[in-house]
């Protein structure tokens, strides 16, 4: 199988591609290089995917106008997906995209599916609708040729996001006392491990699968999460746990980023991490047991500094701060 990989150099896409790899795949990568190089065995094209003659040099060995086997599209920006298709469309016998949940429009629907309304696209700067354009736009080219993967949160080792590393780290810091945590009551965390995700996109192809799939895990408790990460770490500090309230007014942030909780959603939110993964799950999917996803990223972190600079979450001064106003 000849696959070209849109991308392909950054965390996601390097998993894809080796999966790919281990199949047997002949991987071609089309992307700037800016995130790394191609796993070893993949040809990396470094190219800027906005010069117009970019696709010529994109030919299976070099030889211009040679079909695809496969390609996946990474991005959603409309400047680097709608020339793709433009170019390359007709030169595929499958297209998988990788968009997101979050093209959906409510978050407050426990269980909804991949018929539940999306976002109408009328800021193609946000990253939601940009998502639902590059998904009409590939339904409109490729028909039933195209396989739309929506995942939740994408996590695991190497994560750059860190947000699910978050927990493991805090609960293995030395001579820490309990984590500042939101109210865990009626909350779910639901995630996908990479390389997880990379294994099913991988079989997409010789599938043949075509339609949407939202690829996610089963929905866990909070609660439970947050144990599981302390157990994995060894830690008994247990949590402190404070209403929405109490920590915006603290000026903690949901989600991600700096200053965050992560994996804390808006209470409104309930849906989000319950999403319904039958589709996924009748298509092949298959996602490890949370507790060896856990293990696996508490691991990395430790190798990668528990106390390091981080994307997201709360830093240890931080937190403490929070913890004295509000205990």
């Amino acid at each position: 199988m000849r696959a070209l990989v849109l991308g392909g150099t950054g965390w996601l896409g390097r998993a894809i591609v080796a999966r790919l790899l281990e199949s047997g795949a002949e991987v071609t990568c089309l992307a700037r290089g800016e995130s790394g190089d191609a796993p070893s065995g993949a040809r990396l094209v470094a190219a800027d995917r906005r010069e117009p003659a970019v696709y010529d040099a994109v030919g299976a060995d070099g030889d211009l106008g040679a079909d695809w086997d496969e390609v996946i599209e990474l991005s959603s920006a409309p400047d680097l997906v709608e020339p793709a298709l433009a170019a390359l469309a007709d030169r595929a016998a499958h297209w998988t995209l990788v968009s997101t949940v979050s093209v959906y429009a409510r978050d407050d629907e426990p269980g909804a599916d991949e018929s539940a309304t999306l976002v109408e696209p009328v800021d193609l700067t946000r990253y939601a609708d940009a998502k639902v354009m590059a998904e009409r736009r590939s339904a409109e080219r490729l028909g039933d040729r195209l396989s739309i993967v929506r995942p939740g949160l994408i996590v695991g080792v190497g994560d750059p996001s860190d947000r699910f590393g978050y927990w493991p780290a805090r609960f293995s810091r030395l001579e820490s006392g309990p984590a500042l945590a939101p109210t865990t009551d009626g909350r779910f965390a639901q995630v996908i491990d990479v390389d997880d995700l990379a294994r099913w996109i991988g079989r997409a192809a010789p599938s043949e699968h075509s339609g949407i799939v939202n690829a996610v895990g089963d929905p866990v408790p909070l609660g439970d999460l947050l144990r599981c990460a302390a157990e994995a770490a060894g830690s008994e500090a247990g949590l402190v746990e404070a209403d929405d309230e109490t920590l915006l007014a603290e000026d903690v942030n949901y989600w991600a980023g700096p200053r965050s909780l992560p994996l804390w959603l808006p209470a409104a939110a309930v849906g989000f991490a319950q999403r319904s993964s039958r589709a996924f799950r009748a298509a092949g999917g298959v996602t490890r047991p949370i507790d060896d996803t856990v293990a696996d990223v508490l691991a990395d972190e430790r190798l990668r500094g528990v106390d390091r600079p981080r994307r997201s979450g709360l830093t240890r001064s931080d937190e403490e701060a929070v913890l004295r106003q509000i205990t």
